[in-house]
């Protein structure tokens, strides 16, 4: 009952094919199968893309528009126009000693920022020296206006310096405060 396959194979080739496709069955069966499954042309620009693009030029335009425009604070009752702080003056734009002391205690206060570890333990005295390092950063910037408005003086300079010598100070102390916080938990443990 079985057969290798090799001998129906050779079996197959030796038998004459008596059956003849009719004339045209191959143009008619293509048709039909046309017919049934039409062939779908797709166009370069759908509608999706077209409106893909649309979204996509409006969002550059919003976000183009809030970016080029000058934007403006409410504090109290005058407002501040926050393009006029964004060109203020700073020490470095006085003198290039001022630029130097300027950026020896930025730089320094960004370094010593950077040390800092934050554990879980020390987390809320971090936190309540970056307030007030951000309370002297405001202050910071009425005094850069006051210095734009009013020209460079003598007060205001100081001013100016006596504030970031006050942040390099805060920095120095949280990283005392640090070390203590440390020694703590090592002789606790």
């Amino acid at each position: 009952m079985s057969k290798d396959i090799k001998e129906l194979f050779k079996e197959g080739s030796q038998l004459e094919n008596r059956e003849v496709m009719p004339k045209g069955h191959a143009d008619r069966f293509f048709n039909k199968l046309e017919e049934a499954i039409p062939e779908e042309k797709t166009s370069s620009f759908s509608w999706f893309s077209i409106a893909a693009t649309i979204v996509l030029f409006i969002a550059l335009g919003f976000g183009t528009y809030n970016y080029i425009q000058p934007k403006t604070i409410v504090e109290g009752e005058a407002v501040v126009d926050v393009s006029t702080t964004i060109s203020t003056k700073s020490l470095g734009d006085i003198s290039p000693g001022l630029k130097k002391v300027e950026d020896y205690y930025i730089a320094n206060i960004n370094l010593e920022l950077s040390k800092v570890q934050i554990t879980p333990e020390n987390k809320e005295l971090f936190d309540g020296y970056v307030n007030r390092l951000e309370i002297l950063n405001e202050e910071y910037k009425k005094l850069s206006l006051e210095l734009n408005n009013h020209g460079p003086n003598e007060q205001t300079v100081n001013a100016l310096i006596s504030n970031l010598k006050l942040r390099l100070k805060l920095m120095y102390r949280l990283k005392e405060q640090l070390k203590k916080i440390n020694t703590i938990t090592t002789n606790q443990v």
